[in-house]
This record gives structure tokens, C-alpha cells and sequence, in this order.
């Protein structure tokens, strides 16, 4: 096989607040890869680590790509997918999740043909959707009102909320402005801490937004914290989610003592933070067993990421909304058969990609 990296700066089309700060573009990384053997088609991943967020070392990673890039000469086109999972993991070492999720997915690609379709399942036969949360990003009250009123005009059904920049009070006076109008039967409502709290303020503030009938907070403290993340998640009247509490996690025993020792609710999948699809889907049966809910987001890759991840989820059968909603984010997004509508996620089978940029050689 032979491979090549194109590097692609992502333009928000509105700043992005979150706890961690106000993103403008982000930068991605997309593994091109084809079988000398095999025609002109060529399979696409994408690597996006999300600075601030990722354990991927930055600095080092256009040099780990190019390596991983040039030792695709030595090797064969996989048979399936676990021999796709096995290349992964010789080529990428754990502290590149991203580079992992790139090549399961640019592999897997190639093996079904070139065309972005990772999994033949009925997602992308255009038969079903998925439900997804509309997302509030942080801003000043009227910017959140205007995106609340938005989001349910276009006819969503479940809203996740930033919180944790915006003075406590002002953000309890928006979830009561949602709660006024819609009641849970209606609307789901879902808030996202990124970490924000400490652990005395997390008891207090979590007994207030009990009151709005929340379905859950992600994240409210920040990881690492296991003794005070366990009483928390014991104590909380509201349920709890680990999101950036399970990066950097990899190996099986560890998952399950985490999700054994901390017991949430539910948990929050991002397969580029988390070291790709075969990583997830090990999170996914560790939290079945242990009865712990879970969903799969988006960690706001372009429509490359977004389309791997939307049809590994399908494949997984989820059961509530997921994160997924991310692709009208960028202005200079790549156009593709992904759309959003009424609350779902669909993929239009008459719909095209646009990727001449990535796919033209240079």
C-alpha cells in the first residue's frame, strides 16, 4: 500500500465557546491510502486531535504521521477488520489515539471500496436515522437564547447545554426559560461542565439543577479527581457522565476498574480521543455489562471524521441521542451526504462528497 498526509485548517463559522475557551479553527490531519494493486481507489482518515483535550503530543504529531504515512510501503492490504484493528495498533502507539482512529478508518474505507462507506447497514441506505442532541454553545445570554430558539424551531428534541463560564445564575435563569416552555416528556435537556467545578461547588450547584429535570451533566469535575468523581457520582442528584475522565484509558482491566469503581450513569464516547472504533466499542461492552448508559459524539472533526463515526455508531445500535450533530460547524467543511434534519442525522444516498482537495495528488 501507499499513503500520504494532507494537512486542512477548519474555519468555525461562529466562535466556539467552551469551558476550555473560544475556539475560531482547528486544525486536521486526513491518511490517504491506497493498494497499489487494487485501482485508483483510495480510502480516507481522518486524525484530529482536539488541542487541550487530546493526549496526542502536538508538537510531535505531523512527524508521527509522516512515519506511520511511509511504513505503509511494507505492508499488504488488510483482509477485514481485525486485521485492520491489528495494523492500528503496530502502527500508531497509544498516546496517538487520533493517528489510531485514522488509520481503522481510512483502512476500512479502502477495504469496502473508496467510497466512505465503513459499514453497509441501513444509516447509510438512507432507511434509518439517528437521533441527535441540538448543542448550545457558550456565549452571552441572548447568544444561547437565540441558539435554544434555533435549535427548537429546526424541530430537536433533546438540547446539550455548555455551562461553567457564564455567572451560575445566568445559567440557571436559561434552563428555566427552557423548562417555562418544555417539560421532559417534551424536551431532553443535557448539560456539559467540561470539568468546570470543584467538588464542594459541584455538591451545591448539582441540588439547583436538579430542579430543571435534567438528564445529566457531563463532566462536572475535572478528571483525575477518583475519590471525589466516586462520591460525586454516588451523591448526585443529577445524573452523571464521564466524558474527558475516560482519555488516555486503553486497556481493558483499566476501563472496567474505572467504570467499576466510579459507577455513572452514563459515559460519553469521542473513538478520536479514545484511540478509534476498536477502543470504543471495548468501552461500549464494559458499560453494557456494568449497566452504565452510553453515547457517541463527535470531537468536531471535519464531515470525514463525522461520517466514519455516525456509521460506526449505527453499527453499535445505540439506544438515546448521540453527539453527532457537528457538521454545519465549519465554513469550509467538505460537502458530503450527511444531513441533519428535524433532530436526526441522515445520510443521503443521492448526496456527494467533495473531497477533490484531499484526494487530487500532489
Amino acid at each position: 500500500m501507499l499513503a500520504r498526509i494532507k494537512k486542512h485548517k477548519l474555519i468555525f463559522n461562529s466562535p466556539a465557546g467552551t469551558s476550555r475557551g473560544v475556539m475560531t479553527d482547528r486544525d486536521s490531519w486526513f491518511l490517504i491510502v491506497k493498494s497499489t494493486r487494487k485501482g485508483k481507489n483510495q480510502g480516507i482518515g481522518e486524525c484530529a486531535p482536539l488541542k487541550g483535550l487530546s493526549i496526542d503530543p502536538i508538537p510531535k504529531f505531523t512527524k508521527k504521521l509522516l512515519e506511520v504515512a511511509e511504513k505503509f510501503e511494507h505492508l499488504s492490504m488488510p483482509k477485514d477488520r481485525k486485521h485492520i484493528d491489528e495494523l492500528a495498533e503496530k502502527l500508531a502507539p497509544p498516546e496517538f489515539p487520533s493517528i489510531r482512529f485514522g488509520i481503522e478508518t481510512a483502512l476500512l474505507d479502502l477495504l469496502n471500496g473508496g467510497k466512505r462507506i465503513l459499514f453497509h447497514n441501513d444509516f447509510v441506505k438512507g432507511i434509518e436515522k439517528i437521533p441527535i442532541n441540538g448543542l448550545i454553545w457558550m456565549g452571552d445570554r441572548q447568544s444561547m437564547l437565540d441558539q435554544i430558539s434555533e435549535l427548537i424551531a429546526k424541530g430537536f428534541s433533546c438540547l446539550k447545554m455548555k455551562i461553567g463560564t457564564l455567572d451560575f445564575e445566568t445559567e440557571c435563569e436559561l434552563l428555566h426559560t427552557i423548562r417555562e416552555q418544555f417539560p421532559r416528556n417534551e424536551l431532553e435537556v443535557r448539560v456539559d461542565a467540561n470539568g468546570a467545578f470543584s467538588l464542594p461547588e459541584a455538591h451545591v450547584k448539582l441540588e439547583i439543577l436538579s430542579v430543571f429535570d435534567l438528564h445529566s451533566i457531563e463532566q462536572p469535575l475535572a478528571p483525575g479527581q477518583i475519590a471525589d468523581m466516586k462520591e460525586l457520582c454516588e451523591k448526585s442528584p443529577v445524573p452523571i457522565a464521564l466524558d474527558e475522565e475516560l482519555i488516555g484509558t486503553n486497556q481493558t482491566v483499566d476501563k472496567e476498574s474505572l467504570l467499576g469503581t466510579l459507577k455513572p450513569a452514563y459515559i460519553v464516547l469521542k473513538p478520536t480521543l479514545l484511540g478509534g472504533m476498536r477502543s470504543t466499542q471495548e468501552w461500549v461492552e464494559v458499560a453494557n455489562k456494568l449497566d452504565i448508559g452510553w453515547w457517541i459524539t463527535s470531537a468536531l472533526e471535519s464531515n470525514v471524521g463525522l461520517n466514519a463515526i455516525s456509521q460506526f455508531t449505527y453499527y453499535l445500535n445505540p439506544k438515546n441521542y448521540q453527539g453527532l450533530g457537528t457538521g454545519q460547524l465549519y465554513r469550509n467543511n467538505f460537502p458530503s451526504p450527511l444531513l441533519v434534519d428535524n433532530g436526526f442525522l441522515t445520510y443521503d444516498i443521492k448526496g456527494e462528497w467533495e473531497l477533490s482537495e484531499l484526494l487530487q495528488e500532489t
